[in-house]
């Protein structure tokens, strides 16, 4: 069973949150709030995802890739602990602009651990790596564990390992308390409709609302992954930062691999309208692993984390996250 923190323990507590707009940083700054901390946050447009808790944060604007923006806003917050979320996190669009993902992701987090090294307040920081950076696993290597060797295949993955060992390196060489975390694929609400689950939920919710033709595209169906539900997710980020060892990495994960067939089957469950599906080729990856799966023994014997959110209710969840948008979208317009 997770540990629970003393909210009260925490109340002085301030965190910083790159990425605080987006799926998973909206989410993580919801759990803070919620564990009594302090919690700012780096936009770099508008409020996104924590428009609606935006009056219980402060948030700054500026650019990942600016170290003199990056380091004002953290000169001035002054944080006790970074979460460095921000990221260009999509793995197709890292195909077809890999600088772009290259930039974004390891000049972003330069700029974090530089302008963190440079304060005295000496914050704890979580990087925020992925599964991506493990890359061509051989069957023989399942589960994933922390010391399966980096094998990137895609632009993505090579930005994620980079900050993976960046965050190692700025731990060995400046005795910075870094803590590397590496997550595998999450689901929930308000993720974008770039991504596997929210993709279907989106079409099946324009289906069922009459606006688009029954017929639903995807991609590879075969392929396993390791689906978490970002809420659990984001409870083993806290976790792993507070209770995690400066210069480890933690694996964040279900350990159960599913089909990408069996996520669509499960929406399909949840609604009552015949859908026709059609491959895509424009959803197919240039290259892409059979299974993947981890070893997540490692934080839970450091920090008691596990996940609690069934697969069925994040499914369902994000499946009601966009009929709430698709209704939304039609009733107004």
């Amino acid at each position: 069973m997770a540990r629970v923190c003393d909210k009260r323990s925490k109340r002085n507590v301030r965190v910083f949150i790159t990425g605080i707009s987006g799926f998973a940083g909206s989410f993580l700054a919801e759990h803070l709030l919620a564990n009594g901390y302090e919690v700012w946050g780096l936009v770099h447009r508008g409020p996104g995802h924590v428009a609606h808790i935006q009056t219980q944060l402060t948030l700054r604007q500026g650019d990942i890739t600016d170290f003199e923006s990056v380091y004002a806003v953290l000169a001035e917050c002054r944080p006790a602990r970074i979460y460095h979320l921000a990221a260009q996190s999509f793995v197709p669009r890292s195909w077809e602009n890999p600088w772009e993902t290259l930039e974004n992701n390891i000049r972003g987090q330069l700029n974090v651990l530089e302008a963190a090294r440079r304060l005295d307040s000496a914050p704890r920081i979580l990087v925020v790596g992925s599964n991506e950076a493990y890359g061509r696993v051989q069957p023989n290597e399942l589960p994933i564990s922390e010391t399966t060797p980096f094998r990137p295949i895609s632009p993505y993955g090579v930005s994620k390992a980079t900050q993976d060992l960046m965050g190692y390196q700025y731990w060995a060489t400046y005795g910075m308390h870094v803590v590397r975390v590496r997550p595998f694929n999450h689901i929930g609400p308000r993720q974008s409709a770039q991504f596997v689950a929210a993709a279907f939920a989106s079409q099946l919710a324009e289906i069922e609302a009459g606006v688009r033709p029954p017929v639903l595209y995807v991609g590879n169906l075969d392929a396993k992954r390791d689906f978490s539900d970002v809420r659990d997710v984001v409870r083993a980020y806290h976790l792993a930062l507070e209770e995690g060892t400066a210069g480890e990495v933690y694996n964040v994960g279900s350990g159960e691999a599913r089909s990408v067939q069996s996520l669509l089957d499960t929406l399909l469950a949840f609604t009552s309208v015949e859908v026709r599906v059609e491959r895509d080729p424009a959803r197919m990856r240039p290259s892409d692993i059979p299974e993947v799966r981890a070893d997540i023994r490692k934080i839970q014997a450091t920090t008691g984390w596990a996940p609690e959110i069934p697969f069925e209710q994040s499914v369902r969840d994000v499946l009601d996250y966009w009929r709430q948008r698709v209704r939304a979208r039609f009733h107004s317009s």
